[in-house]
């Protein structure tokens, strides 16, 4: 017998548990090198040319989208554009246009929508559907039909550039896997029927969230090939390796039980900019830094989250770095406090060196309707959430920034805004800046 938890879950066995052989009813759509393949759709003429896709076009900046057409050359996502440029010399860059990926967003959404109410968006160009509870009535075809299906209306849609990849199994994280066979435009059910044979395809690192600390640690215990990983021994995985419950969820998930709907909380809300000078001037630093606070203290209240914590992180021109941090006795909100908070930090750095990157981050967060507002005795917070309100419904109706506090005048445009993953909330506010 399995030993259980109390919620049902397996704690140690030396019998392995069987593969899940339901009906695959969880569908995984990935949008083909998204950006750099909305490009190519919305300009014809780049169709079938190496196109990178970067937030901003400097010689060191990072490539965040690459078309096919300059993957099959050796480049890949993450790497510096002159590396790219050396590689692929007719290489052709644009920088991210936001309205334009939202449109194909709200589409790829609106179309996954259509089959199911259960959908999931696990990032900007990417989500799930869950079919269970509409298979019955509403979608009585085999999932690999609807998926075809879908393929056909994105193309409809938004134009016959554009491809994705389906994935079809019965967990979300053998969804995730199968929709990375056969790219580009690939389709791919992984069941009990081939989950061996596609597994021996693999490495370990190429299973979602398994990265070399986690080989490591497997090839430690002698893991070496994702068969070997499935036909580990429970007990192996939750006390040798894993060393926790992740081992549990690691013996359930290759078997094709679902681990993984769950939700996740905010942890951190922050900003990051790479400075367009080389500059110590006091005045330039500060709209920067106003302008970093401004970001992260909207993108607070667009979460509806309120923060304690404060981090200040600066990279300095010839290396080296610098930090502060402060946890303060009330939460803030407002682009004052945020910019407020960061100063006090702020002004403490090292004055002799050069900046070469800045970020502010807010942490310790909690709702912004979690706790009552107290008055304090030289400042209204009530009135401040008002006036913020009000700045934010101006901002919305008028277009952003409307209004913004004087010291980060100046500053948008110079502060461009990145194209953020594994995060659909900001990329929604994103849009409306834009």
């Amino acid at each position: 017998m399995f030993a259980m938890q109390k919620n049902g879950q397996l704690l140690d066995s030396a019998v392995p548990l069987a593969l899940n052989t339901e009906e695959s009813q969880i569908m995984h759509v990935d949008l083909n090198s998204c950006f750099a393949t909305i490009e190519q759709q919305a300009h014809p003429h780049l169709r079938g040319k190496s196109l990178g896709v970067t937030n901003r076009i400097t010689p060191h900046c990072c490539m965040i989208a690459l078309s096919y057409e300059a993957k099959v050359q050796g480049a890949k996502v993450g790497m510096r554009y002159d590396e790219v440029k050396a590689l692929i010399p007719d290489l052709i860059v644009l920088e991210t246009d936001p309205p334009k990926y939202h449109h194909a967003y709200e589409k790829l959404m609106a179309i996954m929508k259509s089959y199911s109410p259960h959908v999931v968006m696990k990032s900007i160009d990417e989500g799930v559907i869950d079919f269970h509870g509409t298979r019955e009535s509403v979608n009585t075809r085999p999932l690999e039909e609807i998926g075809h299906e879908i393929k056909a209306r994105l193309r409809q849609d938004l134009g016959c550039w554009m491809k994705c990849n389906i994935g079809i199994s019965t967990n979300r994280f053998l969804a995730k896997l199968a929709a990375g066979f056969d790219k580009p435009d690939g389709l791919t059910v992984l069941d009990h029927k081939n989950l061996h044979e596609k597994y021996a395809t693999l490495e370990l690192t190429d299973l979602p969230g398994i990265a070399h600390r986690f080989e490591a640690r497997l090839n430690k215990r002698g893991i070496m090939t994702p068969i070997d990983f499935l036909n580990a021994p429970l007990i192996t995985l939750r006390r040798n390796v894993f060393e926790s419950i992740i081992g549990v969820h690691w013996h359930q998930r290759l078997r094709g039980y679902e681990v993984d709907d769950v939700e996740t909380n905010l942890g951190i809300v922050g900003k990051q900019f790479v400075l367009d000078v080389k500059t110590i001037d006091e005045r330039d630093l500060k709209k920067r830094l106003s302008y970093l606070c401004y970001t992260a203290a909207r993108k607070l209240r667009h979460n509806e989250m309120r923060a304690r914590g404060v981090y200040v992180y600066l990279s300095f021109h010839g290396g080296g770095g610098w930090y502060k941090r402060h946890l303060f006795p009330k939460p803030f909100f407002s682009d004052r406090s945020v910019y407020e908070n960061a100063m006090l930090l702020f002004d403490q750095r090292p004055r002799d060196r050069m900046i070469q990157m800045m970020s502010i981050t807010c942490y310790h967060l909690s709702p912004l309707d979690g706790e009552s507002t107290q008055l304090e005795l030289f400042r209204d917070l009530n009135k401040e959430e008002h006036i913020t309100e009000t700045m934010d419904e101006i901002n919305e109706a008028f277009g952003i920034p409307t209004i913004m506090m004087a010291t980060a005048l100046g500053a948008h445009g110079i502060v461009k805004q990145k194209i953020p993953f594994g995060s659909t909330k900001y990329f929604e506010l994103l849009c409306k800046r834009a």
